[in-house]
Parts: structure tokens; C-alpha cells; sequence
């Protein structure tokens, strides 16, 4: 076994970092990085965000989400047959 135990780095927050007064929701590629492919947004213990900063970027998807910027759910495309439908 191994004996040392991996330290998980710290995560900063990005946008705290960049000094950015707002997060805007127009910013469709930035509004997909912290979405995951389903189109749910992502918790702030994965994406590193601060909690001020996590909760303007929920509301910016919200609103980008109301304009058709980017989608509510992506849906699941599966590689498998459905059995049933070949009647």
C-alpha cells in the first residue's frame, strides 16, 4: 500500500483573482465551464468559487438560461437499442 496520502490543492476562486466587478451572463463559454455536460451548474467545492462569487455566476445562469443563451438539460443521448420499440 501506499503510504504517503495526496493533499488536495486549494482551490481559488477566479474571479476574485481577476478583480471582476460582475459576471456577465452573456459570457455563454464562461457560463459552460462551471456547468457540467448535463447542464446543471457545478458546486463551489469543484469549481473553487467564493460564495459571493458562486451565487452571482447561479444567477447569471439563470438569466442566460431564460434567453435561450444556454439550455435547461441536454438530453441523454444513449448508445444502446430499446428492445421494446422493434415490435
Amino acid at each position: 500500500m501506499a503510504e504517503y496520502v495526496r493533499q488536495p490543492r486549494k482551490k481559488y476562486c477566479q474571479f476574485c483573482k481577476e478583480n471582476s466587478d460582475f459576471i456577465d451572463y452573456k459570457d455563454v463559454a464562461l457560463m459552460r465551464k462551471y456547468m457540467t455536460d448535463r447542464g446543471k451548474i457545478k458546486p463551489r467545492r469543484v469549481t473553487g468559487t467564493c460564495t459571493q462569487h458562486q451565487h452571482e455566476l447561479a444567477v447569471a445562469i439563470k438569466r442566460a438560461r431564460e434567453m435561450a443563451l444556454v439550455p435547461y438539460a441536454v438530453p441523454v443521448v444513449s448508445g444502446r437499442i430499446d428492445r421494446r420499440s422493434r415490435g
